[in-house]
């Protein structure tokens, strides 16, 4: 099971199993992890899972989708590695991943 490590606005990380084929958002809400409110359940429907990828992983990660990109327009201070957590499916090179939370979702 890959690990997931996610920083909050504060500095404060945790790090988790994920389960491949589920999503990031998915691994946050099973554990409990802070700072991602997923408010339509991961429908790609709203920007409350938004999360900064770490830089070394952007690559990895890869670019949003012309959807994702529009519901980003509603996040709250975008960056050029931003992504919505729930459509980054977990897969074992993953293992490691970082991503942060913003100090407040959209």
């Amino acid at each position: 099971m890959p690990n997931i490590t996610y920083i909050d606005a504060h500095g404060e990380s945790r790090t988790v199993a994920g389960e491949t084929g589920s999503t990031v958002m998915e691994t946050a809400i099973r554990n409990g992890v802070p700072g991602i409110e997923a408010e339509c359940g991961g429908a790609c429907a709203c920007a409350t899972c938004h999360v900064y990828v770490d830089e070394a992983w952007a690559e990895a990660v890869g670019r949003p989708e012309p959807m994702e990109e529009d519901m980003l327009d509603f996040a709250y201070d975008v960056r050029p590695t931003s992504r919505l957590s729930c459509q980054i499916k977990i897969r074992d090179d993953l293992d490691g991943l970082v991503v942060r939370t913003p100090a407040r979702q959209g």
